[in-house]
């Protein structure tokens, strides 16, 4: 319990730094800013309808407070994520962190969307029924790993101000 709120101050860190890399990757790489609205909208029709599975969700009926709920899921996903490095490699690493448990975990977390949230939302596994699958994975893996830094920069940030 008294990890929790370190858990939640990194999980925010990382995730903000995920967006930012967004924002850097839009203006680096012209690709357009990921959309959490259709996150909701597929989390929404998942637990309203039960319906997993989308041809693409661009196109499924849109949801009241689709973009709310997909932001809320985008943050507390980032969180959740977060607890696993403790998890995983030990309650010690919230007092010393280092880069390579973070990184390993963000890596990992990559998983996520290619074998449930593309294939849900219509995009195939690993971006197999995107227009070009290798640049969506490398994009993917990329940003992941960026959010393992995070995980790592969140943690450091996290000691600094508490001391």
């Amino acid at each position: 319990m008294n990890d929790l709120i370190p858990i939640a101050t990194i999980g925010i860190g990382a995730t903000v730094t995920l967006d930012l890399w967004s924002l850097v990757r839009r203006g680096l790489l012209s690709t357009p800013l990921p959309d959490y609205g259709l996150v909701g909208r597929w989390l929404a029709h998942m637990a309203v309808e039960g319906r997993f599975r989308h041809e693409k969700i661009a196109a499924a009926r849109p949801v009241q407070g689709e973009r709310a709920l997909g932001w809320t899921a985008h943050y507390l996903i980032g969180i959740a994520f977060a607890a696993l490095v403790p998890a995983v490699f030990g309650r010690a690493w919230l007092e010393t962190p280092t880069l390579a448990p973070a990184l390993a975990i963000g890596i990992a977390t990559v998983a996520a969307p290619f074998l449930l949230m593309q294939p849900g939302m219509g995009a195939g596994i690993a971006a197999s029924r995107t227009p070009n699958p290798s640049a969506a994975r490398i994009q993917s893996l990329a940003t992941h790993a960026i959010f393992g830094a995070g995980l790592y920069g969140a943690a450091c940030l996290s000691l600094f101000i508490n001391r």
